[in-house]
């Protein structure tokens, strides 16, 4: 069980914009770590800005599964692990991330630009719940969790809104082609994903017009 992600993300207005994260990039090589760390925060920024306010969701795509919490102020906690990380543990710690984060930078601090902010509990929390056990008190949120209903999605290509321009990804794969080859290879097979999928819903909706 590995978490490689924990960041507060601004989702309101969009685009998204990364407030404080922390990554664990240890399992990976020294030469696949930027690589990875660009394919991490570029997902994490539009899982957060598909989580509504008040509105829990897991996301399962390749080898992560990303866990995100929308508030109403405007930010989302996300958490990237591998698919064996128990979610209710995610989900716990998230509920604190968050809670931490407004106490110590209330709103007008992160509201306008693109300010990089600090909390330092992130990088005690990214070493304290690698083992899940650590999460102590997950019974408290036990009630809370069960009243909210947590969505799960196979792929990150599920949250996107039906009809959602596919030439906003395509941006943003231009630019990780500049910097990372790897990552831009991966995203463009996502966004090749996408656009098949778009394709069948296309041709069937004209096969039924066609029937009538």
């Amino acid at each position: 069980m590995k978490i490689y992600y924990i960041g507060v993300i601004r989702n309101a207005p969009k685009p998204a914009h990364e407030l404080v994260s922390v990554k664990d990039l240890n399992s990976f090589s020294f030469f696949q770590r930027s690589t990875v760390s660009e394919f991490l925060t570029m997902f994490s920024g539009t899982v957060a800005e598909r989580t509504g306010p008040a509105s829990r969701q897991d996301i399962e795509e390749q080898s992560y599964t990303f866990h995100a919490y929308g508030r109403s102020e405007g930010i989302a906690g996300v958490i990237i692990s591998d698919h064996d990380y128990p979610k209710l543990v995610a989900h716990k710690l998230l509920s604190q991330v968050v809670d931490d984060f407004l106490t110590m930078h209330p709103r007008p601090k992160w509201a306008e630009g693109t300010p990089r902010l600090e909390l330092p509990a992130l990088a005690e929390y990214i070493v304290k719940y690698q083992d899940p056990k650590q999460a102590d008190s997950i019974m408290r949120i036990q009630q809370e969790l069960d009243e909210t209903k947590i969505v799960l999605h196979k792929t990150i290509e599920s949250v996107l809104e039906r009809g959602e321009k596919i030439d906003s990804l395509v941006q943003r794969t231009k630019l990780l082609l500049y910097h990372h080859l790897d990552c831009a290879i991966v995203f463009l097979f996502f966004i090749f994903r996408l656009q098949c999928t778009e394709d069948r819903q296309t041709i069937i909706c004209m096969t039924d017009e066609k029937g009538r």
